[in-house]
Order: structure tokens, then C-alpha cells, then sequence
């Protein structure tokens, strides 16, 4: 608003405010007080409305800015997006122009090059990891040797300490009687006892060991072929239907199923396949981590060669993590509750747990899906105790679940099995089996469960993964048995040597018996004899310290080996993958030099649509700017309104604190002064009135008020005149016995 405007206008309503307060003075007391209260609540609820008025154009001109920031943000976006746009179109012109025929030949010729280096890194990096192997091996060696060694030393150190021992015992026999040598000879025999029992506990234990070792063995040589043999095969008419059948699981697509799938029959005939290996004919525990870990990576092999047949892409996995809990909740929620499954024929059972799977399922914080087998309950080949099941009975219990879930699974089961197998990222109609790990475990009755859980960063199931070679997995549990084998015969040796130690023991003793007995020259001879032994161990001992010494220079060097082996396997990988990039990039060339045409068209269109978007935002901006503009004007004017009604509001308060403080004869004498002043000065008075009622006349003051002028005098002039007013209202009441003169 103009400021001389509203600096006038704020005049004009001080004056007519206060002319109005001396109009009415000659009245009564009450009636005095009702108009000034009634100017107060006038001039207050001016004040409120106009405020209201003033939030309201704020809150306006408040949208109409966010409206032109967001223009503005969208103008900037599409320009952004016409330059970025016009370097594509740039670059697929320059691309055009270059992808000549010699051009795309060229390229192709350079990626059949490159494609050459990468062959060659590759087969460098297969080279090297065969040396890094070796290598391994070597270290491997060493370090078995490294032991032995080590153990050789401690058995010499401890033939000197048993030699220095005897001989302090001689010596002492020199002097001592009949009696002390008895009791020597006592205690010698009764270590010589328990380093026998020693001995004979840890022969137990080699045994066990070795029997462990024959067992691994057997299974590294037998599991391999088991695996590749053991594969089960549909037929294109059986995908066919079970495609169609899970489409749409209707009456008529389940028998067409059935038909194709020819039920028990061909899981007989698929049983018979199944490899029988005499090798596998060991007792193993189901629940130990090695048995499972060949349990699970067999299962999951013969499942994935079958979704693969089916034509599904992703595979499932198996971890010790997801093993761990497979064996967990079948003791919870089988074993412990006594929870039989199938029962004593296969149809008199209890089902699935299905409150223990939630319940698992909500501990785990995932999704969780259980198939079960009749395991070691076949029907086919008899049950087979826990305790003396075989590694052959669990491979074909597996192999034969599996076997049964895919070709006789009709009925009341409705598929159910061959569908968890062969559905991705559901099974059953549950999301969220996205990431699949199968844990297998055995429950007290004989039964299988597999486990399929969803694996995630949270849950951890997928974690220690299982290699699915079988060969690897077979290995690892024949080097794991091999290794407890040389800690046992590690340990055989050490007592056997603790035994020769205390047989000599004994053998010193005795000897130092019979010379005390004999005479003291015996005893002498005792000495040197004692003396003699300490030197042989002293001279043993020094030659076990420089084979240690040896085998420990042989296993650094050999880990030294081991290290550079792997460096340079590193650096092959670096120079493979630094080979794969550049193929990569000249292909991309290749294809960017092929698909020129169809790049530069895609390039134009996406430049003319940004600029065609530019253009709108542009004009959006426009039209926001003429809101903003209006907004911005209304706010103003709304502002200089309010501000009206402040001014007049603080004079009417004024006047209405001065009328308050005088006495009932000033207002009597006010009031005379006032009548005086209504006939003097009738025009003014008159004009006074119609201010006072602002809201219903307004009109007619316009008519009386000056609304014109551009001055800083005249705003100055009406704003004393208004000062004066207020004065002489103040001198009426604050001077009663002075009387106005005509």
C-alpha cells in the first residue's frame, strides 16, 4: 500500500473518533459509558476481522510462492533433462557417423581378439590354482612332519628328565637302605601300571580312529558315483502334465497327472535303480554334522536336477546353519513331544506339527515349508533302527522320499510335495521363499523331515553353505577322520613313551634294590649304569632337537611356497578380470556401432520430448508468477486494513480509559460542554457521529473524508486536527468549572 495513503487515512480515523467522544458528552452517565463500551467492542472486532483477513492473504500468497518454487524446480528439471538429453543426441550422431561396415568389422574383430586373452587369462588362472594346490599339499605335509617332529622332542626332552631322574635315584641309593629302595621300586611299578593303562586307552582310541578313517574312506570312494548314478529323470509328458496341473489344479488335470506319473509302480522301479555301494554299508549317526552335510548336498542335487528339467533357473541351497536347525526343531517339536508322524503304517500318524512349525517360524523370523518321508521306514526294504542304520539306508530313505514325493504323491496329498519342489519364491501359496536352503534331519521313529527355509541376511540360514560337489563334501570328512587319527596315534606315542620311561624307571629301581642287597660296589656300578643312560638320552635328545629344527625351516619354506603360489594366483585373477572388462567394453562397442540407427531415432525423440517439456514448465512458471503477483497484492492491502483498525482500536481504548477516570460532575459538566460545543460547531459534531458507526455507514463518510491527495502536508494536517480533538476532550473533563465561549 502507498505509505501517504496510509498515513491519511489513519488520520482521518483518529479524528473522527475523538470529535465522536465529545458529541455525545453531554449525555447522561450510562449512556456515556454504553457508547463507549459499544465503540470499543466495535473497533475490537474490526481489528480481529481484519486480522483474519490479513492470515487469510498470507496463507494465499504462501501457496502461490510454493506453487512458483515448484514451477521454478520443474523449469530447472527440464532443462536439465534438454542438456542431458542433447549430449545423448550428440553422442548417437558422432556414433552414427562412425558405424560405417569397416567400422562394425572392426570391432568385431577386436572382440573375437580379446575374446582370445580372455580364453588365455582364464586358463592361466585354472594353471595357477592347480599350483596353489600343490602347494597346500606340500604345506600340508610339512606341517604333519612339523608335529611328528615336534612330538620326538618332547619324548627325548622327557627320556633326560626320566635319565637325570634315575641317576639322582642311584646316586641316592648309595646311601640309602634296604627300605627306601623298596619303596622306590613300589612307586616305580605303580607309574609303569598307569602308564600301561594310558597306553592301552589310547591304542582304544587309535583303533576307533582308524575304524573312523576306513569309514570315511569308503564313503569319499563310494559317494561320488553314488551321486552321478543316482539321478532321477522325467518325462516330457510328465512335466507337461504337472505344468498343467499346478496351472490348475482340477480333477481332470490331476488324473491326466496321475496317468503319466503311473504312481508306486515307477517308484518301485526308480528304487531298484538306486546304486547299492557295499562301501556304504557303515554305521554312521544321522544327526552327526559330517553325515548330515552328505545327507542334505545329496538331497538338494537330485531337487535341483530336477527343477532344472522343469525349466526353472534358480536352485536351492544347503548350509550347515539351516542343517543346525532342521535337527532342532525336529527334537522340539517331534522328538521331545513325542510326535509321530506317520505312525506304525504310514496312515495312523499325527501329520505335521503345525503350531510347532509357526512357532519355529516365528523364532526364526521366517518362512518355513516341511516335507517328511517315510526315511528309514520304506516299506520296500524294511525298517532300519536308528542306532544301526547305515550311510546306504539314509541315501536310499532320501533318494526314495524323493523318488515318491514326484510319482506317487496323488490322493489326499493333492501334489503338495512335487509342488514345494517345483514352485519358485512360493511354496504352497506362501510368499516369500526366495532364497531356499534345505536342512534334513531324522526324528526317533526313523522318519525324514526336510526343512525348507527362506534364508536371509537376519535369519543366517544360508550361512556355511555346503560346496554341492559331493566329492568335496565326502573329503572334507575323510581329511576331518584322518586328522583326529593323527591326534590319537600324536597321543599313543606320548604315553607309550611315558610307559618306557617308567618300565626303566622300574628296571632302576630294581637294579638299585639288588645292589644295596649285593654290596656297594653294585651300588657304584648302579651309578655309572644311570650315568650312561643320561648321556645316551642327553645325545638323543640333541638329535631330536636338529630334526625339529630341520622339519620347522622345511614347513616355513613350504608356507613361504604356499604364499607366493597364491600371490601369483591373485594376480592371474586380476589380469582374468581386467580381460573380461575390456571384452566388455568392445562388445558394448560392437553393439553400439550394430544398433546405430535405432540409438540416434531414440536420442532425437527423447530430445524433442524434453524440450517439448520445457516448454510447459516454462509456461507453468509463467502463470505461478501472475498468481504470486496477485497474492502478493492482496497481502498488502489486507495488511494496510488491519493496520486501520489497530489505530482506531488504540484511540477508542484511549478515550474510553479517559471517560472511566472523572467523577459524576465532570461528566455532568462534560456534558454542558459538550452541548456547547454541538451548537458551535453543528457541521463537525454531525460528521463526527457518522464516523462512529464506520461498519454501517461507510459510505456516507466517504462522501465527507478526504479520499484524494499525495502530500505529506495534508496527511500532517488531518493528523493534528485529530491530536487537537483529543486534547479538547481531554481539557473538557479534566477542567469542569471552564465554560466554553460562544
Amino acid at each position: 500500500m502507498n505509505k501517504k495513503k496510509m498515513i491519511r487515512l489513519t488520520a482521518l480515523v483518529g479524528v473522527a473518533t475523538a470529535t465522536g467522544v465529545v458529541a455525545v458528552a453531554n449525555q447522561a452517565h450510562a449512556a456515556t459509558t454504553t457508547t463507549t463500551e459499544t465503540t470499543n467492542q466495535t473497533t475490537n472486532a474490526s481489528v480481529e476481522s481484519t486480522q483474519a483477513a490479513v492470515d487469510a492473504a498470507q496463507s494465499a500468497f504462501d501457496t502461490a510462492q510454493t506453487s512458483v518454487d515448484n514451477a521454478q524446480a520443474n523449469v530447472t528439471s527440464a532443462s536439465n533433462n534438454v542438456t542431458s538429453a542433447s549430449a545423448t543426441l550428440s553422442s548417437a550422431i558422432a556414433n552414427k557417423e562412425v558405424a560405417t561396415s569397416e567400422n562394425i568389422a572392426s570391432a568385431t574383430s577386436a572382440v573375437s581378439s580379446q575374446a582370445i586373452v580372455v580364453a588365455s587369462a582364464s586358463q592361466a588362472v585354472s594353471e595357477q590354482a592347480g599350483v596353489v594346490s600343490a602347494a597346500a599339499s606340500v604345506q600340508a605335509s610339512a606341517q604333519a612332519e612339523a608335529t611328528s617332529a615336534s612330538a620326538s622332542l618332547s619324548s627325548a626332552s622327557a627320556n633326560v628328565a626320566s635319565a637325570t631322574s634315575a641317576l639322582s635315584a642311584a646316586e641316592a641309593a648309595l646311601t640309602s637302605d634296604q627300605s627306601t629302595a623298596a619303596n622306590n621300586l613300589s612307586a616305580a611299578e605303580s607309574a609303569a601300571s598307569s602308564a600301561s593303562a594310558a597306553v592301552s586307552s589310547d591304542q582304544a582310541a587309535v583303533d576307533n580312529a582308524q575304524a573312523a578313517v576306513a569309514s570315511a574312506q569308503a564313503i569319499v570312494d563310494a559317494v561320488a558315483e553314488v551321486q552321478s548314478s543316482d539321478v532321477i529323470n522325467m518325462s516330457a509328458a510328465y512335466i507337461t502334465a504337472l505344468k498343467n496341473y499346478l496351472a490348475n489344479p482340477s480333477s481332470a488335470n490331476a488324473a491326466a497327472l496321475q496317468e503319466v506319473a503311473k504312481g508306486a509302480d515307477y517308484v518301485k522301479e526308480l528304487q531298484q535303480k538306486f546304486k547299492s555301494d557295499a562301501s556304504l554299508d557303515v554305521v554312521v549317526d544321522p544327526s552327526d554334522p559330517a553325515v548330515q552335510e552328505a545327507l542334505s548336498v545329496y538331497a538338494v542335487n537330485l531337487i535341483n536336477h530336477l527343477r532344472n528339467q522343469y525349466g526353472l533357473t534358480t536352485a536351492f541351497g544347503a548350509s550347515a546353519n539351516a542343517n543346525v536347525a532342521a535337527l532342532d526343531f525336529v527334537k522340539k517339536y517331534y522328538d521331545y513331544e513325542n510326535w509321530n508322524i506317520f505312525g506304525t503304517t504310514g496312515s495312523d500318524g499325527q501329520g505335521h506339527n503345525k503350531n510347532g512349525l509357526n512357532a519355529y517360524a516365528d523364532q526364526l523370523g521366517t518362512s518355513i515349508a516341511e516335507d517328511a518321508g517315510s526315511g528309514l521306514t520304506t516299506w520296500v526294504n524294511g525298517k532300519a533302527t536308528m542306532a544301526t542304520t547305515t550311510l546306504h539306508n539314509l541315501l536310499f530313505a532320501v533318494y526314495s522320499d524323493i523318488a515318491t514325493m514326484l510319482f506317487d504323491d496323488g490322493g489326499t496329498n493333492n501334489w503338495s510335495h512335487a509342488q514345494s519342489i517345483f514352485e519358485d519364491g512360493t511354496i504352497l501359496g506362501t510368499d516369500g521363499f526366495n532364497n531356499v536352503y534345505l536342512g534334513v534331519a531324522f526324528d526317533k521313529y526313523g522318519y525324514a523331515h526336510y526343512e525348507l527355509y527362506n534364508a536371509t541376511e537376519g535369519n543366517h540360514l544360508g550361512n556355511n553353505a555346503y560346496s554341492l560337489d559331493v566329492q568335496t563334501a565326502a573329503q572334507a570328512l575323510l581329511t576331518n577322520a584322518q586328522a583326529s587319527l593323527a591326534s590319537a596315534k600324536a597321543s599313543l606315542q606320548r604315553m607309550t613313551t611315558n610307559l618306557m620311561v617308567a618300565k626303566a624307571a622300574v628296571v632302576a629301581a630294581q637294579n638299585q634294590l639288588a645292589a644295596l642287597e649285593n654290596s656297594s660296589a653294585n651300588d657304584l656300578v648302579a651309578v655309572t649304569k644311570a650315568r650312561t643312560q643320561l648321556a645316551s638320552a642327553e645325545t638323543s635328545y640333541q638329535t631330536a632337537l636338529a630334526t625339529y629344527k630341520q622339519k620347522e625351516e622345511a614347513l616355513k619354506k613350504a608356507g613361504d611356497n604356499l604364499a607366493a603360489a597364491q600371490a601369483s594366483l591373485e594376480a592371474a585373477q586380476a589380469t582374468l578380470a581386467t580381460a573380461k572388462a575390456k571384452l566388455a567394453e568392445l562388445e558394448e562397442t560392437v553393439a553400439n556401432l550394430t544398433n546405430a540407427d535405432q540409438l540416434l531415432a531414440a536420442a532425437q525423440a527423447a530430445y524433442e520430448q524434453a524440450v517439448a517439456n520445457l516448454t510447459t514448465a516454462t509456461g507453468n512458471l509463467g502463470a505461478a508468477q501472475v498468481d504470486l503477483a496477485k497474492a502478493e497484492s492482496q497481502l498488502a492491502l489486507a495488511e494496510d486494513t488491519a493496520e486501520q483498525a489497530k489505530v482506531r482500536a488504540a484511540i477508542a481504548a484511549q478515550v474510553d480509559q479517559q471517560l472511566n477516570g472523572s467523577t459524576a460532575n465532570d461528566r455532568q459538566s462534560a456534558g454542558q460542554d459538550a452541548t456547547s460545543l454541538k451548537t458551535n460547531g453543528r457541521a463537525l459534531t454531525a460528521t463526527v457521529a457518522t464516523a462512529s458507526t464506520a461498519k454501517q455507514k461507510q459510505g456516507a463518510n466517504q462522501g465527507r473524508l478526504p479520499q484524494t491527495g499525495n502530500d505529506d502536508q495534508e496527511a500532517s494536517t488531518m493528523a493534528l486536527v485529530g491530536l487537537g480533538m483529543l486534547g479538547m476532550a481531554t481539557g473538557l473533563y479534566g477542567y469542569k468549572k471552564k465554560k466554553l465561549t460562544k
